[in-house]
């Protein structure tokens, strides 16, 4: 059975972390006009439906509408049931919270697939009969990550899709990791990835989007190419791997820092309160500036692997 909770908890980052990046997806989707510095007020994550509790990717407002976003790894033939029984919630919700005279708004919703087929349709729509004869037609928009190429990505600002932009390799990544050339070619693609989106969000002074996008890309990365470590290791470096090695860097530099000195007053006592007060401050400091708390936990098992082999080695040297 595939996992793809990876892609689910990508886009639950993004929506918690890095919000603003929706705003040029729904200008895209919805016709919209709105400005990046747009307010963006998200809603509970949790709606109740008459199959318990539901749980949704993304409802915020934007202005005076309000938006409902569910992220799919994969086409999914209930989704236009599960669509209207959240969108159906959220409305009732408002129409409670505003009172009566009740009106029901229905959000402005889109399902988001990350893979795609023939089968996969353009729009999901269910008919929805009413006891007198009159009938409406449920619609919700469909969106395929992957009819986006990176420079539409770029073009429209549509960085909220590059962590999954390259799912779209998925299927032939026996075939590149085996051939010599096209694994450059994607290598080369990524470096010019990196250098678009650097040049971007770095160029307008936001270093730690730069660094959250580049985690979440590489946390995807690395999930779709497990099988192939060379290739994905190539990959990772060449989408700014080195983010996440200066961070396991820094960490294992505290934990030597605070090693040598307590080593140096001679109470062993001391030496591990100083690497466990250097740690917690680096992790403090790293979550405080975004850092997933996946990417600390690689951080930490680098510096306790570094630590052991030191240790392994002064038992070596002292026999």
């Amino acid at each position: 059975m595939v996992d793809n909770t990876v892609f689910d908890s990508v886009f639950k980052t993004m929506m918690h972390k890095t919000p603003k990046l929706i705003i040029p997806f729904i200008n895209e989707v919805f016709g919209r006009h709105y400005s990046n510095d747009a307010m963006v007020v998200r809603f509970s994550d949790e709606h109740e439906g008459v199959r318990g509790t539901n749980i949704d990717d993304s409802v915020f407002r934007l202005g005076d509408k309000i938006y409902h976003i569910e992220c799919q790894s994969t086409t999914d033939s209930s989704m236009v049931v599960r669509m209207i029984e959240y969108d159906f919630a959220i409305a009732l919700e408002q129409a409670l919270a505003a009172g009566a005279p009740y009106e029901m708004d229905f959000p402005s919703s889109c399902v988001l697939f990350l893979r795609h087929n023939s089968s996969t349709p353009d729009a999901l729509q269910i008919k929805v009969r009413l006891p007198d004869g009159a009938s409406f037609l449920y619609h919700t928009r469909v969106v395929k990550a992957q009819e986006y190429d990176s420079d539409a990505l770029f073009e429209k600002g549509l960085l909220l899709l590059l962590p999954y932009y390259l799912m779209r390799y998925e299927k032939y990544l026996d075939e590149i990791a085996a051939d010599g050339d096209r694994s450059a070619r994607l290598v080369e693609e990524c470096v010019d990835l990196n250098a678009r989106l650097a040049g971007i969000v770095i160029g307008r002074g936001d270093q730690l989007l730069y660094e959250q996008l580049v985690e979440l890309i590489i946390r995807v990365s690395d999930h779709i190419m497990a099988k192939y470590e060379a290739l994905q290791g190539k990959v990772r470096n060449a989408m700014g791997g080195e983010v996440l090695e200066l961070l396991n860097e820094r960490a294992a530099r505290l934990e030597r820092e605070a090693r040598k000195q307590g080593i140096e007053q001679g109470i062993e006592q001391g030496i591990e309160q100083g690497r466990e007060q250097a740690l917690q401050s680096l992790t403090d400091q790293l979550r405080e500036r975004g850092v997933s708390e996946e990417l600390l936990a690689d951080a930490m098992t680098a510096v306790r692997k570094e630590r052991e082999e030191a240790e392994e080695s002064e038992k070596t040297e002292e026999a």
